[in-house]
């Protein structure tokens, strides 16, 4: 496991996307802006550093991967005001989420650093498409393993996760820092 924390606000009940199928691509370092506000909304309590996100994106393929998931700007509600980067909804579309996954270099596991989607896109299957995206990424780099941690108290995700494979195999207390909240470590076999 990481020294990383693992966490996720992956909040879809694995449904297709109603509006229409996120786009995901690789995030790039002109992304962190809007990606770091949607950090600091969704974890208040203890959202990475944008120095961190910015040393993560910086990381060899060969060891880290960060996808971005665009939706249609219609589809979510999100008002130009909300994407603090200025780029706003001119192109039609808006960072509906992230995810960001560590391969173990020369192993066979991969870890789930971090699954985030704007709340006015939960429920429309973009947390789905990119832990597929990230799965996927782990099985062609011949990982055999995916580990990941999330919070005790979101069911949400940790329904998610369960239903795509993932196992419990125990508990870290206090995992998530000042709040306490406890980690469920979890494990998904990509050989099953």
């Amino acid at each position: 496991m990481t020294g990383r924390r693992g966490r996720q606000a992956a909040s879809d009940g694995g449904t297709a996307n109603q509006g229409g199928a996120a786009r995901l691509r690789a995030m790039v370092p002109a992304d962190l802006v809007d990606v770091i506000a949607l950090e600091h909304e969704l974890f208040p309590d203890d959202p990475w550093t944008p120095e961190m996100f910015a040393d993560e994106v910086a990381q060899p393929p060969e060891s880290r991967l960060y996808l971005l998931a665009e939706a249609d700007a219609g589809d979510g509600g999100i008002a130009d005001s909300d994407i603090v980067s200025g780029r706003g909804t001119a192109n039609g579309l808006v960072m509906a989420g992230y995810a960001g996954l560590m391969f173990i270099p020369g192993g066979t596991q991969a870890d789930v650093l971090t699954i985030a989607v704007r709340p006015a896109y939960w429920g429309q299957g973009i947390g789905s498409a990119l832990l597929g995206a990230l799965l996927a990424a782990a099985r062609s780099r011949d990982c055999t393993e995916v580990f990941l941690e999330v919070r005790a108290d979101n069911p949400r995700a940790h329904g998610l996760y369960q239903r795509r494979g993932f196992e419990d195999l125990g508990v870290r207390r206090g995992y998530y820092q000042p709040s306490g909240v406890d980690a469920i470590v979890m494990r998904k076999d990509l050989l099953r």
